[in-house]
């Protein structure tokens, strides 16, 4: 708001007549020429005056988005730190599938003080020489979290190490899309170690540990079919978007990367409780318990990898394939049809397609994507009229007495392939604008345009807008 009054300002004063002593001695034509000079001047301090006025509900906009359900979330790659948490993530490893995971050992961060061989000056240096984005000073309590991840759960980390060597590599493509530090596809190990099933006890999900109502909001599928905050790509894809935003709002990466986990609010609440100072340390002992440990628990997990060799830390064998191959899909398809037909182990289907997890996928109803081991795409192709008519009639939905349908023997509530697509309609209120309604319904101001048969940017308050389908 300082900005806008400084620019009114300046308008103020170049809308003044000139000297009052300089007019007389002025020609008319200089008059003129000097007074359209002071108007374009003032267009563009106007003009910048309405960026700035957008730009700052663009941000208040942002921020009430970011805020929410993330405050109550707990993400499933930290709950093992506690002792009170119960052992739901490494030990359903989803690649392996153990019944517990030997060895592995619970810590509660808040009160263990781990003792290295390696001395401080080593540690410090190694720091230094990563090069983050995030620039953390060398602490006890990062410290801590360098000793965990390297030295106290050598299980976790191998493992962790051979699922993010298939991973990271879909998490850096779209992190570069979207012009983001690719080191911000450490927060899926601090989240769900790698888990695509991973599920708090507060209900965040996936691998990204999305809240219901967050994903929903940055454009993910949740419905009887599919869970897209389990589909790897999707979910990485809503993440970016959700780390631009809140970069957007804090300019620092660790409150960015704070907020991800205890919801904007949160972060903001701890700003004010420091005095308006916006730096992770300064505002540390203001958020709440878990995010506390968040940041140094990332940078923890950044040095284990960075120097795995220098603490003889190896990836395990992985299963899942290093090439896949992605097909679309405009047929209902069952995991088992392609299983059987191709000789593909239905574990493996399932864990390359997390998100359809009826064994389902529904492409009747619209065009889905499944993921498939390369070495299987050409079969795939060739067999495809004889891998949909497979037991088709016994895999798929039956009737049941009350019109509900049942997948395997389940009842579920389907969408028809035969029911068209509904719009979604939103009512104008005080202060939107096309750019605000488009972020909010993840689309683009031209389509929105092109949807309502708009020919400018112009609303009115009350108007009902088309902003999708469903």
């Amino acid at each position: 708001m300082k900005k806008i009054a400084l620019i009114v300002s300046s308008i103020l004063i170049l809308s003044l007549p000139a000297e009052a002593q300089l007019l007389g001695r002025k020609s008319k034509k200089a008059l003129e020429k000097e007074n359209e000079e002071l108007h374009k001047r003032i267009e563009v301090l106007e003009a910048e005056v309405a960026a700035y006025k957008a730009d700052a509900i663009d941000r208040e906009y942002i921020e009430e988005e970011l805020s929410g359900e993330n405050e109550n979330k707990v993400s499933a790659g930290l709950e093992d730190y506690s002792p009170a948490s119960t052992d739901t993530l490494l030990s359903q490893w989803y690649m392996h599938r153990q019944s517990r995971i030997p060895g592995r050992e619970q810590f509660d961060m808040d009160s263990v003080h781990f003792s290295t061989d390696v001395p401080d000056s080593v540690l410090m240096h190694r720091l230094e020489e990563m090069n983050s984005f995030i620039t953390l000073p060398f602490n006890e309590t990062v410290k801590n979290f360098m000793i965990l991840y390297t030295e106290k759960m050598p299980a976790k980390m191998s493992e962790m190490m051979g699922l993010s060597q298939y991973y990271f590599p879909l998490i850096e493509e779209t992190l570069r899309r979207y012009d983001l530090p690719l080191e911000l596809k450490y927060v899926a190990i601090i989240e769900s170690a790698f888990n695509p099933r991973a599920e708090s006890r507060v209900g965040a999900k996936g691998m990204w540990q999305f809240m219901y109502r967050t994903a929903l909001s940055y454009g993910l599928r949740i419905d009887s079919y599919a869970d897209e905050r389990m589909d790897p790509v999707a979910s990485i894809d809503a993440a970016a978007r959700y780390f631009k935003d809140a970069y957007r709002i804090f300019g620092d990466w660790s409150l960015a990367i704070s907020s991800y986990n205890c919801g904007s609010g949160n972060v903001n609440k701890a700003i004010k409780r420091a005095g308006g100072r916006r730096d992770f340390w300064s505002i540390y002992d203001y958020l709440p318990r878990e995010t506390r440990g968040y940041v140094p628990a990332m940078v923890g997990a950044m040095y284990a990898f960075r120097y795995a060799n220098e603490y003889g830390l190896k990836a395990a064998p992985m299963s899942l394939p290093t090439y896949v191959d992605t097909f679309h899909i405009h047929k209902n398809l069952h995991f088992s049809q392609i299983s059987e037909v191709l000789g593909i182990p239905l574990d493996d289907i399932r864990d390359l397609n997390p998100q359809y997890y009826t064994d389902i996928v529904p492409g009747a109803h619209s065009e889905e994507v499944i993921r498939l081991p390369f070495n299987y795409s050409a079969s795939f192709l060739e067999m495809q009229d004889s891998i949909y008519r497979y037991k088709a009639n016994v895999l798929f939905a039956s009737k049941i007495e009350d019109g509900r349908e049942t997948v395997n023997g389940r009842p579920v509530q389907t969408a028809r392939p035969s029911a068209k697509p509904q719009w979604v309609y939103y009512k104008v209120k005080s202060g939107d604008n096309l750019g605000k309604i488009a972020r909010k319904y993840h689309t683009s101001v031209r389509q929105l345009k092109s949807w309502n048969n708009l020919k400018s940017d112009r609303i009115a308050i009350g108007q009902r807008l088309k902003v999708g389908k469903r």
